[in-house]
């Protein structure tokens, strides 16, 4: 299809919108003081991804082809500027709410940053001892001269740059070094309790050890100041799909680059004279535009461990544990629960720990033969991974498809697989080129038929579990998904031959349930689409529901723009990123696109159609955009059972399209306006949540 002439948005501004959103949630008195800190660090981490990631890649087009026209029909030199704007402006909003609110709130709380004017003499004096004794042994302070050059500083390590005067005992003259802090260094130390006023919690910077002491690793040189800066690399990974044999070597081969890729950004205190930013930008290769002057620390993601360094639960969300559905309450086999009655889990509201106990007694009963499961994140420390090591060691088939892929969890699962092989599973890589982003599990257990015609006979007999989000159990407690526990034999069947696919080779096979990227995931949701509209047409009611995190493919767009305008009415919940325009007269007058930004991560993918009182629901854990519909392997599955259907229609869906308080909605020209309501009754959706499912 060509797109040029989809009316489409920009991506990269409509991220930084989202990031915006997120900011919002900081600003916002009503949130408490040490989430409102999070958030601000959640930003910068999002912020340091997108240019990484997407800013890499715009600058690379923008090099290869200034002319280039790009999906919302502007040159990109004019986006990039734009989008460039968009992130300083998103900065600065960052460092005046950090020093004018957030820093002063903490203060008055008792929870105070000590800086090195602050400090009496016996926190002088034990700052001192701590430089000494922590730091200057792992420092290396590098002098630049015609021997020692400016060093190419690591992808977003701290580092401080260092003028001098004065000359060495080999008579050189001395200007100018740069430090770089160690990544294994902390970047905030808490003061001992005894050096603490009273009731009072003290935390110091890194670069306050710096600032104060830099100049004991230059002794008879004068120093002039110390700046901290940072410089953003291009971390994206690129592996050629010709020349590669084995997927994990080309990777070992790369991840070490990551580190070292072409400078993007730098981020430089305010306070830094112009000469020294110039050299910096110039030895970086990078302009003006690309350098961020900022009032604080360079790097505000490591401040996201101070809610969990400080014991005031008082300033922090109220703690909220994950409830065990009351099926699962039981003492019996969890397949035997599963054999009654499909079971919808719906985190973090309802605890992972049944996936958990489902791969645990998996591993141990004698019954199961097989496990196949897919994994794309599971973190350093996995429960998942150890279940299926020890189904392994007890003589299990386990096959697990890792996702080398990853972005930014390549080493981890590298580690992981090295580990699953040693205890003899089977580790498949999936298919270069398609990244495998499906979450499933499938267990296969021998049974005896207990009635009926086959009474006593020995059957294999399959078990699944199939999600939206990844086997992590930490981000089950952070981010909005569902799970679905089903012995259904077409699903099962079908998980069967994505699995094949995966592990072996041959002909897409038709399944009876699913649907599946890159096959026939995008055909099946504009089949759906144009049912609507057909039925619109038709004078018969039509409606669409959509939640996802980013909705950016142009043909789906097209297909919901022509629903549109057949008067089918279309509520979309996306929590990030969007293309589409609503709203637009003649185009889009009947979409509306909301979304929600609250404790949690809106994470789940959910699609709905009125199918003419059918009501097709399917759960996924793809997002409508080019890469999961056509280059991932992906898988989105039918919700059958009325009951379970009518809680994702309510919990997923018409909650959050209720909420008055942590809604957004978009405009027709990507802006984003937080809803208002003159209604008494107030909506927060996942408080709602919270309330009715954990009570």
């Amino acid at each position: 299809m060509n797109t040029a002439y989809i009316p489409l948005l920009n991506r990269e501004i409509s991220q930084l919108e989202f990031n915006s959103r997120v900011l919002a949630q900081a600003e916002d008195p009503k949130v408490p003081l040490l989430e409102r800190l999070r958030y601000i660090c959640i930003v910068s981490s999002n912020m340091d991804e997108f240019y990484e990631i997407r800013m890499s890649g715009l600058k690379a087009q923008l090099l290869e082809n200034p002319n280039k026209i790009l999906a919302d029909n502007l040159p990109i030199k004019d986006s990039y500027n734009r989008i460039t704007a968009f992130a300083q402006g998103l900065a600065a909003r960052q460092y005046n709410l950090l020093q004018k609110s957030i820093l002063p709130e903490l203060a008055k709380e008792k929870i105070v940053f000590q800086f090195p004017h602050m400090w009496n003499n016996k926190q002088h004096q034990w700052a001192k001892d701590f430089f000494y004794r922590e730091l200057v042994p792992l420092l290396t302070p590098i002098a630049l001269d015609p021997a020692h050059p400016f060093p190419r500083v690591l992808n977003k390590s701290l580092n401080f740059l260092v003028s001098l005067d004065g000359k060495d005992s080999f008579g050189r003259n001395a200007s100018l070094a740069v430090v770089q802090a160690p990544r294994l260094l902390p970047r905030v130390v808490r003061m001992p309790k005894h050096l603490e006023g009273p009731g009072e919690i003290s935390f110091i910077m890194l670069s306050s050890f710096m600032q104060a002491f830099v100049g004991e690793l230059f002794p008879g040189i004068k120093v002039n100041g110390c700046y901290q800066f940072r410089v953003t690399r291009n971390s994206d990974l690129f592996v050629s799909e010709d020349d590669i044999t084995d997927l994990r070597s080309a990777l070992q081969g790369e991840l070490p680059t990551r580190h070292l890729g072409d400078a993007v950004r730098l981020e430089i205190t305010a306070d830094t004279p112009d000469k020294l930013v110039e050299r910096i930008l110039d030895e970086s290769n990078l302009q003006e535009s690309d350098c961020f002057r900022v009032d604080g620390p360079v790097n505000l993601v490591r401040l996201i461990q101070i809610p969990d360094l400080t014991d005031r639960d008082d300033l922090k969300f109220q703690v909220a544990t994950p409830k065990i559905p009351a099926v699962l309450m039981n003492d019996e086999s969890i397949f035997d629960t599963i054999n009654q009655q499909e079971i919808l889990l719906h985190h973090p509201y309802e605890s992972f720990e049944p996936v958990l106990e489902l791969l645990r007694e998996a591993a141990r009963d004698p019954k199961v033969l097989a496990i196949k499961q897919t994994v794309y994140r599971t973190g350093d420390e996995s429960l998942v991974m150890d279940a299926l090591m020890e189904a392994a060691r007890n003589g299990k088939e386990v096959t697990v498809v890792v996702e080398l892929l990853a972005r930014f969890d390549e080493q981890t699962n590298m580690q992981w697989a090295a580990k699953l092989e040693a205890v003899g599973a089977h580790v498949i890589y999936g298919v270069v080129g398609h990244k495998c982003h499906a979450k499933m599990l499938l267990i296969v257990r021998r049974e005896q038929i207990l009635k009926g015609r086959g009474k006593g006979k020995s059957i294999l007999k399959r078990y699944a579990h199939l999600g939206t989000g990844n086997y992590h159990p930490r981000t089950a407690k952070l981010y909005t998904d569902f799970g679905l526990l089903t012995c259904d034999p077409q699903i099962t069947s079908d998980i069967h031959y994505v699995f094949q696919l995966l592990t072996g080779t041959g002909k897409q096979l038709s399944l009876q349930r699913l649907w599946q990227s890159p096959f026939t995931m995008q055909d099946e949701i504009i089949k759906h689409i144009r049912a609507e509209t057909r039925a619109a047409k038709a004078g018969k009611k039509a409606y669409i529901m959509a939640k996802m995190n980013a909705l950016l493919e142009p043909s789906v767009i097209q297909e919901l723009y022509r629903a549109s305008q057949a008067g089918v009415k279309i509520d979309l919940i996306i929590r990030g990123v969007c293309a589409l325009m609503p709203g637009v007269p003649g185009l889009s007058d009947n979409i509306k696109v909301r979304s929600i930004i609250g404790r949690f991560l809106e994470h789940h993918r959910i699609c709905y159609f009125y199918a003419n009182g059918l009501e097709k629901v399917y759960l996924s854990s793809a997002d409508w955009m080019d890469r999961n519909l056509y280059r991932r392997v992906e898988i989105a599955f039918p919700i059958l059972n009325q009951v379970i259907k009518q809680r994702v229609i309510q919990e997923g869906l018409q909650v959050l399209l209720q909420d008055n308080q942590s809604a957004w909605m978009m405009q027709s020209n990507g802006q984003y306006l937080k809803v208002k309501t003159k209604s008494k009754t107030l909506i927060t959706a996942q408080l709602s949540l919270l309330e009715r499912i954990q009570s």
